[in-house]
């Protein structure tokens, strides 16, 4: 499973069992699924490995002095430290990592990651604060 680490990264073991997750499901389901059947089969593998996590985790975003009213759902946090923000689309687009940086403010979070199974392999894009 930790094929992916790179000791050069901040949380770079945690990242590294996150994506080792990310490949096993795009090799089992590869490309053309809705974004919820890779939130489903990520999930699955998470509770597997016994990697604790929160799914659609809400954050209300603090203006001032005041609570705004919408909300924002995090696909999911790993270990109360990683963004983990899954797609199904061709590329990542700018503004994908524009919403995880602004979830990585309203969460504490400091690392966040952009998963897409959108395409023939998987796509990952770090997102640091």
């Amino acid at each position: 499973m930790n094929n992916f680490i790179n000791k050069q990264y901040a949380f770079s073991q945690e990242t590294g069992s996150i994506l080792s997750i990310a490949f096993e499901v795009h090799k089992q389901l590869g490309k053309g699924f809705l974004e919820i059947v890779y939130k489903d089969a990520i999930e699955y593998e998470l509770k597997a490995h016994n990697i604790p996590y929160s799914r659609e985790k809400e954050y209300k975003i603090q203006y001032k002095s005041i609570i705004l009213p919408h909300k924002f759902f995090a696909d999911f946090i790993v270990m109360d430290q990683i963004i983990l923000e899954i797609k199904a689309k061709e590329g990542i687009a700018e503004e994908h990592l524009t919403q995880t940086l602004n979830y990585l403010k309203v969460s504490g979070c400091k690392i966040g990651l952009v998963l897409n199974f959108g395409e023939e392999s998987l796509k990952i894009k770090r997102v640091i604060l």
